[in-house]
């Protein structure tokens, strides 16, 4: 059954939901292209290193999504390409720019390469929650999307980067009639999240309280993330947008909680220390991708 499965391809499998992602398809049986930016001097790039020795259904490139060849060369032979592009660093206004060049590169490469039948593009609810009047909305679904000129005005640049990095994968997808479907992520928690993957949480959580006060600030577990990942793959019906996340932060507690599990990453806002117990609205709505894990489920 295993030699079944096709050859699929993971970039950036050096990112933190990258690796997870590479792991979930190797524990399915599948074959995998893992294609890295690291020089493998990370956590995970040495982690990577180990699995490459242990697993023979793992075949691990070096690429640069600046540089197109080193991207076609690690899709040779693969049926799908699971794209994960983060900045591991953080996200100031120059990784922008590169993050939504990368994001077309890579999407123009599958365009060229035949085999590829379907992209699985790893995004962000940030992509979708950013906008003057978001408090305004009861249901903030798959339909949303980030205001680019609110995000620059506050600075919120994994947000931008993400928002514009999508849009231009989408725009070129459809033009390029590719098969793609997007999985925007609430906040990914997981093992060891707050050493392997600092920099885009921080990033993610810029403008937290707004988030958190206006309904739309919620997380998600990066073992069902990467479970989500893969039905996207599997399942022939997916198309669009799918929004995951496992709970939305409206509680005080939620919000202590949720700190506490990323401490000493994010210090404890002094003003939740349990003033009270206000409960804000939920906007954010995830039926779409409720339909996929209960349609799939077996």
């Amino acid at each position: 059954m295993d030699d079944e499965l096709p050859t699929v391809c993971v970039l950036d499998a050096s990112t933190y939901v990258g690796f997870w992602i590479l792991k979930g398809l190797l524990n399915k049986g599948y074959t995998v292209h893992a294609a890295t930016q690291n020089k493998g001097d990370t956590e995970i790039g040495k982690k990577i290193k180990e699995l490459e020795k242990e697993e023979e259904r793992l075949v691990v490139f070096s690429v640069d999504v600046l540089d197109y060849q080193s991207i076609l060369f690690a899709l040779k032979g693969c049926s799908a390409l699971f794209c994960c592009l983060d900045s591991p660093d953080g996200y100031e206004d120059e990784m922008v720019d590169l993050e939504v060049r990368g994001a077309i590169n890579v999407v123009e490469a599958c365009a060229q390469s035949y085999s590829i039948d379907k992209i699985v593009f790893s995004s962000s609810l940030n992509a979708a929650i950013w906008k003057e009047n978001i408090d305004s909305q009861k249901d903030v679904d798959e339909r949303s999307w980030s205001d680019q000129e609110f995000c620059k005005k506050l600075k919120l640049w994994h947000a931008l980067a993400k928002t514009q990095a999508e849009q231009a994968a989408w725009a070129l997808a459809m033009d390029r009639m590719l098969n793609m479907v997007s999985i925007n992520a609430g906040l990914v928690m997981g093992p060891a999240v707050t050493q392997q993957n600092p920099g885009s949480t921080v990033s993610y959580l810029k403008g937290a309280a707004q988030m958190y006060e206006n309904g739309v600030l919620a997380f998600v577990e990066v073992n069902f993330l990467v479970d989500v990942h893969i039905r996207a793959l599997e399942d022939r019906s997916t198309c669009g947008r799918y929004f995951c996340f496992n709970q939305i932060v409206n509680t005080e507690q939620e919000a202590v909680k949720l700190a506490q599990s990323l401490s000493p990453l994010i210090p404890l806002p002094p003003r939740y220390e349990y003033q009270g117990s206000e409960v804000h609205a939920e906007r954010l709505t995830n039926k779409k991708l409720n339909k996929l894990v209960e349609g799939t489920a077996y």
